[in-house]
């Protein structure tokens, strides 16, 4: 027993050198194998050559040749069963694609062996399906309560007068994903259990709803943690894309980086007191005042792709946020998302903002951010409410061009 021991000893140590010894190999297999094959959409098209530009940001030139395997499948189709063979001359800007190059190609630009596709205007018929359904069929808001074992999530929604409580019921085969703290495009968001949703998180989720909205049996659902920031703006540096806000809870400084994603909107004075009186339910419920608070104001462009910046090829619940629901006259979310868009330049030191942001103490990234909004913060609890339920475009676009990964 003793001589098997010191035997096992002995080899270790050659055991090791060997698996240290093959280490950089194995590196560089890992390496090869994840530049072979990629994701993205077709930024341009030259004779025989495409560029990709993929989800992270990298741009690949590619040649296809005339041995390459061109397929086109349906936005969310699983597996080229019924993919239908295409030409290079099918394939446009916008399309999204999963290329597979050539392992045994020896020239210098990469070659493609085979490439499927998805055309652009499918997804967009897509998405603009799933949009309307998440807009039909959803409900959003905070988290009130999660019961992880009989899988209930209770929310609130609306803000002021139309607040009211939802009681969300989650099933074994209801999907669930969960945002990064730093994005709520719905492509970025990731399957998630129902025990990572936390009271105070932000909640959406699709399916049947019972007569009186109070009730909804979800059969997708999508949950993110974010940072709501009421205050007033101390400083503007446009070079940097930055902006100093003074907290009005904390009373302390917050540096908020404004990126090209971020999504900024002015409320004109007139609505944002219109606005105001109905979070403290003084408006009239009849007359003019419905007419006046959904008129687009000027300047106002209509929504014609979700809102967040870059998501706006990308679907789930889109327009409809979180906290969206059902969209009629009056409804505050679609006044917001009608307000002009604006740009960090436009906002001027003192005045009062109100955003949606990345989880964190003092440096944070906006995700959303209104100006002109002085008057909603009479009713600051109303106001809260209110940009807690804002419309946090969607965007998923999650299966786009990966049907046949």
């Amino acid at each position: 027993m003793k001589r098997i021991s010191e035997k096992r000893a002995s080899i270790l140590p050659a055991f090791f050198a060997l698996v240290i010894a093959l280490a950089p190999y194995s590196l560089r297999l890992a390496a090869q194998v994840a530049t072979q094959r990629f994701v993205g959409t077709i930024t341009s098209i030259s004779g025989d050559s495409l560029t990709v530009k993929t989800d992270a940001g990298q741009s690949h030139q590619v040649q296809v040749p005339e041995s390459a395997v061109l397929k086109r499948i349906a936005p969310g189709q699983k597996d080229l069963s019924t993919a239908e063979t295409i030409k290079l001359s099918d394939l446009a800007m916008g399309d999204r694609v999963l290329v597979k190059l050539d392992p045994d190609a020896t020239g210098a630009t990469a070659q493609a062996q085979q490439i499927v596709a998805v055309k652009q205007t499918d997804i967009a018929q897509k998405q603009q399906q799933e949009m309307a359904d998440w807009q039909r069929n959803g409900v959003g808001g905070l988290v009130k309560s999660v019961d992880t074992a009989g899988g209930v999530v209770v929310l609130t929604t609306g803000a002021g007068p139309t607040a009211k409580t939802v009681t969300v019921h989650i099933a074994k085969n209801t999907v669930l994903k969960r945002y990064p703290p730093n994005s709520v495009r719905f492509s970025d968001a990731q399957p998630a259990p129902l025990d990572a949703v936390k009271t105070g998180d932000q909640f959406r989720a699709r399916g049947q709803k019972n007569p009186d909205g109070t009730e909804i049996s979800a059969t997708e659902a999508v949950s993110g943690s974010f940072r709501n920031i009421s205050g007033t703006v101390s400083t503007i540096d446009a070079a940097n894309s930055t902006v100093t806000v003074k907290d009005l809870a904390t009373k302390k400084n917050v540096t908020v980086k404004v990126t090209p994603d971020a999504e900024m909107r002015r409320l004109p004075d007139m609505m944002a007191r219109m606005i105001a009186a109905r979070l403290k339910g003084t408006m009239p419920t009849n007359g003019g005042g419905a007419s006046m608070m959904t008129a687009r104001p000027q300047g106002g462009a209509p929504q014609t792709s979700p809102p967040g910046g870059g998501a706006g090829t990308q679907s789930g619940p889109g327009t409809g946020g979180f906290g969206a629901g059902h969209r009629g006259n009056g409804d505050m979310e679609q006044v917001l998302e009608r307000a002009p868009a604006i740009k960090i330049s436009d906002l001027q030191k003192g005045e009062a903002v109100m955003l949606v942001s990345t989880e964190s103490a003092n440096d944070v990234t906006a995700i959303k951010l209104l100006a002109g909004v002085e008057p909603l913060l009479e009713s600051p609890e109303a106001s809260r409410d209110l940009l807690a339920n804002w419309s946090m475009g969607g965007g998923g676009g999650g299966e786009e061009g990966g049907g046949a990964q």
